[in-house]
């Protein structure tokens, strides 16, 4: 009974909720095999029966009996004289099968089996959480906090796996406590060494897709179909949406009464303004409808180079061009259209990089990032306003404003 009460001694891993009972028992087979290996130099003689419902585990050695004096292989083969002291009617040549005890093996073997059992279940139990999580990369989930660290808070889910939600995978104004409930979608699973490293993501465009699964019913039924989403997390997103049954309005139930229906995606997001857009396949119409909310007066594309020429009227400059230069950005990212905006007259107005002479082309690159390329679409603008849509200083603003009404308003 010496292997059954070992074996019982290994309860903490026999009883895991991650393991079941038979690939328990084949694990401790491989452990065994590899304990008689090391200590007999080979194990093919050696039957090992297990037993999944008792727990039980026996190891049999089979050897050939030979005359005395002639045993070569001490692990393959038996002296006749010991033969007899098992069986006193063995003869030469006949098989022998003697059980072996586990503390035959010695107490440090046998320390060495259990450390390579402890090995061995963990990598299997590793193995499950990777595939389980390696199915669930782009579902949602929630995990609550354990720890935060500087560049990553720490999860962990009902099940005590861990989870990673790295700083540049949250939203720029997620703000958790110890015990906080986070959502985000799975955005990878890597087994680096024994561990497998669950990383969470809340900054991805496909939590976005996701939350709207979520919480509007025609998505999730398939009535709606999300084409595409970009974000800039925290700050604004664009989701294009369908619907192949013309009774269903896709942007109104996706949005519903006074954002009804959008607001617990919006709250969930750290408020960030997000635009619910109508799908087409006529690419004019999606620009015009990509730039809401300004109102376009007139758009000439370039399906080759990929390039829209946009023409607004000065009014809509800056709401098409947005905040910080976000909503042309994420209009060009949604339509795959690099957008070009030109004010009605521009005709009069002067290109920024004319003034390279004067201006550094770091501060025309500045402006330009903020969607600001002509002299008119830069005095059009308050100080205030350029110093909020730029990284630029309110004195290098004033200096360029100062060139530009020298040179282009003589």
């Amino acid at each position: 009974m010496e292997n059954v009460a070992l074996i019982e001694s290994f309860s903490e891993f026999k009883d895991d909720k991650l393991i079941d009972r038979v690939t328990l028992m084949a694990i401790l087979e491989d452990v065994f095999r590899s304990a008689l290996k090391k200590k007999f130099g080979d194990d093919d003689n050696f039957d090992i029966i297990v037993n999944p419902d008792k727990g039980d585990l026996e190891i049999w050695r089979n050897r050939v009996v030979v005359a005395d004096g002639e045993v070569e292989d001490e692990n393959q083969e038996i002296s006749l004289s010991e033969a007899r002291k098992i069986e006193p009617d063995f003869e030469v040549g006949e098989d022998v099968s003697e059980e072996v005890k586990l503390v035959d093996l010695g107490r440090r073997a046998i320390l060495a089996l259990r450390q390579n059992l402890i090995s061995k279940i963990h990598e299997h139990d590793n193995t499950i959480i990777y595939k389980q999580f390696k199915d669930l990369v782009g579902e949602i989930y929630t995990a609550e906090v354990h720890h935060i660290r500087h560049r990553a808070v720490i999860l962990l889910d009902d099940e005590g796996n861990e989870i990673v939600l790295p700083k540049d995978k949250q939203i720029p104004s997620d703000f958790f406590r110890k015990g906080d409930n986070v959502k985000g979608v799975i955005d990878s699973v890597e087994l680096k060494g024994a561990k497998p490293t669950i990383i969470m993501s809340r900054s991805s465009p496909v939590f976005l897709e996701k939350l709207f699964e979520q919480e509007i019913p025609e998505v999730f039924d398939g009535l709606i179909t999300i084409k595409k989403v970009v974000r800039i997390p925290g700050e604004k997103a664009k989701v294009a949406v369908d619907s192949y049954d013309d009774r269903i309005d896709p942007v109104g139930a996706c949005v519903g009464m006074k954002g009804s229906r959008i607001h617990s995606i919006v709250r969930e997001l750290g408020n960030e303004n997000i635009d619910v857009i109508n799908y087409t396949n006529n690419i004019q119409l999606f620009v015009t409808r990509a730039l809401s909310p300004a109102r376009v007066t007139s758009i000439k594309l370039d399906e080759e180079t990929k390039r829209a020429e946009v023409i607004l009227k000065p009014e809509e400059v800056s709401k098409a061009i947005g905040r910080g230069g976000h909503n042309i950005r994420l209009a060009g990212q949604l339509t795959g259209y690099e957008i070009d905006v030109f004010r009605e007259g521009a005709e009069e107005d002067v290109e920024l990089s004319e003034f390279s002479d004067e201006i550094e082309g770091w501060i025309i690159q500045e402006f330009s990032k903020a969607g600001l390329d002509t002299a008119k679409s830069i005095l059009e603008q308050d100080v205030d306003d350029l110093v909020k849509r730029t990284d630029l200083e309110e004195e290098t603003i004033n200096d360029v404003i100062r060139i530009l009404k020298e040179e282009f308003e003589d």
